[in-house]
């Protein structure tokens, strides 16, 4: 286990801690600002990104990258107003990749990257879908406010066990491709037990703010500095920040008008979600590119 998962357990464990003190109502209060605080940061620097990874290509101006960046989160946000069914269903996918290959990228190979990515994606939908089931109820409400539909007879269960199932099937054929898998799986699983303990014990939206932030987005943004600056140290953290500053503030001032408009409503936690959905499509595309660059 190296040192900065050594920290992230602690503090995930400090945040449970918190947990006890705080209620339900201030539990939602913390999570979306430390959502929005570090969260909404690890995904503000996509447009230099972007850049670095396209450095050669002279003919990508700022402009056209800001456009393109734009467009594609405008098409997200398109496609949740018309098709929000089938755009919640991407969303889910993209964002089980996303969080699945932040934690198995050491295993990444071009020989077998299509397998790697089946894996990786069955994991982080793993994690999601534990964090449904344990929040069954919750999650049906937000997700019958964003599509208007009723998913009130699917079985969260059911469908964490059988994308288990899967996980362990496409994981043992991973095992005999991947020399590294062997040295990965036995903390990976105990990491998986940590964040089953998070779910189970913490709100939604507290349990979700403290895997997005403590396992997800600071370790993204230490892998993002590190392919901008070449190394991770508290100027290049700096950098990273002050590059990032002017998305990260337009972002949360997005959130902050819906936070104004709809704080006192239902559909505000739908309305987060579908903002998080829009940018996470761009964004995980940009991350993609930057670890095949990497």
């Amino acid at each position: 286990m190296s040192h900065s998962n050594k920290i992230a357990i602690l503090i995930t464990f400090f945040a449970l801690w918190i947990n006890m003190y705080f209620s339900f109502k201030y539990q939602q209060v913390i999570g979306f600002v430390v959502i929005f605080l570090f969260g909404i940061l690890h995904g503000s620097n996509d447009l230099a990104l972007y850049q670095k990874i396209n450095e050669e290509k002279k003919s990508n101006s700022l402009r056209k990258i800001i456009l393109y960046y734009i467009a594609i989160v405008f098409l997200g946000a398109l496609l949740f107003y018309s098709m929000p069914i089938i755009a919640l269903l991407l969303f889910i996918i993209f964002s089980g990749y996303h969080f699945g290959e932040q934690h198995w990228n050491k295993l990444k190979s071009n020989k077998n990257y299509s397998l790697l990515t089946i894996f990786e994606t069955l994991y982080g939908l793993f994690i999601l879908f534990l964090l449904f089931q344990l929040h069954e109820l919750e999650v049906k409400q937000i997700v019958f406010q964003i599509t208007r539909s009723s998913i009130a007879k699917l079985d969260f269960k059911i469908i964490t066990l059988l994308i288990g199932l899967l996980l362990i099937i496409s994981g043992i054929i991973v095992h005999t491709k991947t020399t590294k898998f062997k040295s990965e799986i036995s903390i990976n699983i105990f990491y998986l037990i940590v964040f089953a303990i998070v779910f189970k014990t913490a709100d939604l939206i507290w349990a979700f703010a403290i895997y997005f932030v403590v396992w997800h987005s600071i370790p993204s943004i230490k892998e993002q500095i590190h392919f901008l600056y070449g190394s991770y140290t508290f100027k290049n953290f700096k950098r990273y920040f002050i590059s990032a500053f002017i998305y990260w503030i337009i972002s949360l001032f997005g959130i902050g008008i819906l936070y104004v408009l709809f704080k006192d409503k239902e559909i505000f936690n739908a309305l987060f979600f579908s903002f998080l959905a829009a940018i996470t499509f761009p964004h995980t595309i940009v991350i993609i590119k930057m670890q095949n660059k990497a």
